[in-house]
This record gives structure tokens, sequence and C-alpha cells, in this order.
């Protein structure tokens, strides 16, 4: 029934014999590999060089990683990182022992910063169209990124939501626990499916690809609401600070929503084709 709690305790990869491919690397590797397909049926459709693809995808990779990473570091857990600025950037802690622990620690906060500023830097030294042309059309590949990264936290146990305090919801088994609590990973990502759903019904069947910033206002809208009701049922994250009524998730939140409102409605002198 699908009100019984569901007990959640998956391997942590496919076993491939010579190394294990863990889940949340493929997550990745899905959403970049979707993500290249549904640029170049845009490229393809605007009569944008194909070979440009290959930057794109470079510059979004690059600035996806190094963003999310430095999100993390600064917005949620610079306590611990400023005093193991190796760790930063290595897979691996040096204290209390030396441990191999990936890069675990990602904020999709830092991860938008550095997909803004890398489409900046693209469309000025490859593309060579206005700014606003890029992020309203990679938008929609980082839409459908997103939701593969939180199946891929899911599958990690990471992220959890809060105790349902009933028969209904997960239970982490790999967190030791005993208990129910909401699945907040699914939540977003179903949320995330919907927003991609659109976007790319906006692009393909209407003219709003035509108004410069549209599209990627309302993805800013779109995803960032999402991500600030969700917040309410997750347990805060490892180093979050803090703060009256509202969390760090919530507050970096409401700027990009912000920015969103404005690039959607302010006036635009013409259309760019």
């Amino acid at each position: 029934m699908l009100l019984n709690a569901i007990s959640w305790n998956p391997s942590e990869g496919l076993d491939l014999g010579f190394f294990t491919l863990h889940y949340y690397s493929l997550m990745f590797l899905i959403a970049f590999t979707l993500g290249w397909y549904i640029m170049k049926s845009i490229f393809t459709r605007e009569n944008i060089p194909i070979a440009y693809l290959d930057s794109l995808f470079i510059y979004t990779v690059l600035a996806t990683l190094i963003g999310a990473r430095l999100g993390h570091v600064i917005f949620y857990d610079w306590e611990y990182f400023q005093n193991h600025l190796l760790e930063i950037f290595l897979p691996v802690r040096f204290e209390p022992e030396f441990e191999f622990t990936g890069f675990r620690g990602l904020a999709s906060h830092g991860a938008a910063i550095g997909i803004i500023v890398a489409m900046y830097l693209y469309s000025k030294r490859v593309v060579q169209k206005p700014v606003l042309w890029i992020l309203d059309r990679i938008v929609i590949p980082v839409a459908s990124g997103a939701i593969f990264v939180r199946i891929g936290n899911f599958i990690n146990s990471e992220i959890i939501g809060k105790p349902t305090n009933s028969d209904y919801g997960v239970i982490f088994e790999k967190l030791g626990e005993d208990f129910a609590r909401h699945p907040a990973q699914l939540y977003e990502s179903a949320c995330y499916l919907g927003i991609f759903l659109i976007l790319w019904f906006l692009y393909w069947k209407t003219e709003k690809r035509f108004k410069t910033g549209y599209i990627f206002g309302l993805f800013l809208v779109l995803l960032w609401t999402v991500r600030f009701f969700v917040e309410f049922i997750k347990e805060p994250q490892v180093g979050e600070r803090a703060n009256w009524l509202l969390n760090t998730g919530q507050w970096l939140s409401i700027p990009f929503v912000i920015a969103g409102l404005y690039f959607m409605y302010r006036p635009v002198k013409q259309k760019t084709v």
C-alpha cells in the first residue's frame, strides 16, 4: 500500500569487477548526456553549428561541479573547510583519520551561480550571442539534470526529509533508522520534471523563446520556489547555519526568485531570433 513505509537500503553502485560505478555518479552521467542531446536538438533548430556543443558541454560540466562544490563550502560548511582547504577539491578527509569520501558536498545554489558565469563566458567567447539567449536555452537541460541529481541524493540517503510521524514515508536503513521520513528528494525530483516539461513546451510550442530572458526567468522562479517550499520538510544539511524562520537554502533561494521575476517581466524592445 502507498501508505506503508518503504525500507530503503540500496547498494553503493554497480560492481563492474574492476571498479564500482556509484549510482550518484551514474545520475550525473545521465544528466549531462541527456542535456547534450537536448541542446543538440535546440542548436539544430536554430542553425547553430553542432561543433559549438563540445565547448558548451565542457563549460557546463566544469561550472556545475566547481560551482556546486564551492557553493557547499562557502554557504554551508565554511567553518570546517577554512581549516581544511585541501579537502575542498580532494575527495578525501584527513582528520580524524585519512578517509576516501568522494565529493558528497555539492550545493545547487553554487551550481546555479557557476552556470550563469560560465554561460556569460561561453556567449562571449564561443557562440557570439547575448548571454540571455544561451541562458534561455541551457535551463531546459539544467532542469532535466536536476531530476536525476535528486534521484541520486535519494539513492545515497542524503538530503533527507523530516520524520513523517506516521506509517507513510521511507525508512533510510543506511542511516541506522527504523522510522519513516518524507522522501523530500523524490518530491523535488517530481517537481523538477514538471518544470522541465513546462520549459520544453514553452520553447518548442510557443513564441516565448523570442522574448529574451523569459524562459530563464521562469526557470529561476519555478525551480527556486520549489526549493523554498520543500526545505520546510527537509532536515538541515550538515554545517547549515540556523536562521530565524528560514534556513540557509531558503534565504539563498529568494534572490533567485526575485531575479527570475525581473527577467520575466522586464520590458523588451525587440525580438531576438
